[in-house]
């Protein structure tokens, strides 16, 4: 089983924060990290899971009516009196970028199912182009015409088909115009309806629901070894630490 910080190490620090992504990236044995990225009004690419920032934040409204400056002067309360704020992906790239060039992935997810931000899947391969990080990078969505056009644009990109069933995975990437062109699929821990034949040779990546600070710890470890006999190669979690290194 190959294990990933779901939205960084998200159980013990608030999710993607720096923190989060720090404690992710100082541990051995580790094979990514995911994140998830949104725009805000005035153009920035920045890490956020929900579409509004009332779950995680002080504020109240959507990512998509903040300008960065705006966004950036929210509080992510991070305990003890601290608070961190909400990371534009250059700040993400900066952060992981040493780890990433050891060989650590990063998981983007596009978070736009519910917002269309236009243009973003661009945007990206840019960026990841002109930081000479591409080949360390992952695409996903819930939103299969991103997959689309992130191929379009750049057949070399890594891109993983996002539904909670794999079932519906295979579906969503069986739609596609270049099926092939998806590498992997990211169905939700609980939801593999198909059998280990069906999944056999296919890279699964299980994701877990998120964890929201300060909630405290299960206190227990999941006993993988049943998820590998379904199928599932990787997973991402919110407490990768008791997995790894």
């Amino acid at each position: 089983m190959r294990f990933w910080a779901h939205r960084g190490c998200s159980q013990r620090y608030p999710e993607n924060t720096a923190t989060a992504f720090e404690r992710a990236a100082e541990l051995t044995g580790l094979t990514g990290i995911e994140t998830d990225v949104q725009r805000t009004r005035d153009g920035a690419l920045v890490i956020i899971h929900d579409e509004r920032v009332d779950r995680t934040t002080d504020g109240t409204g959507w990512v998509k009516d903040y300008s960065l400056r705006e966004l950036q002067a929210l509080r992510i309360g991070a305990g003890h009196g601290r608070s961190e704020h909400i990371l534009t992906l250059d700040e993400l790239l900066d952060l992981l970028a040493p780890r990433l060039r050891e060989g650590l992935l990063l998981n983007i997810e596009l978070k736009n199912s519910q917002v269309h931000y236009e243009g973003m899947e661009a945007e990206l391969l840019e960026l990841m182009h002109e930081k000479g990080l591409a080949e360390h990078i992952i695409y996903s969505t819930f939103y299969p015409r991103s997959l689309g056009v992130l191929n379009h644009l750049d057949p070399t990109a890594s891109l993983a088909v996002l539904a909670t069933n794999a079932s519906d995975c295979l579906i969503l990437k069986k739609g596609l115009g270049n099926p092939d062109a998806i590498r992997a699929i990211h169905p939700y821990w609980r939801s593999i309806d198909l059998t280990p034949a069906e999944l056999h040779g296919m890279t699964v990546r299980a994701w877990m629901s998120g964890h929201l600070y300060p909630e405290k710890p299960t206190g227990t470890k999941l006993d993988v070894h049943p998820l590998e006999q379904q199928g599932i190669t990787d997973i991402m979690m919110n407490e990768p630490e008791m997995y790894v290194e």
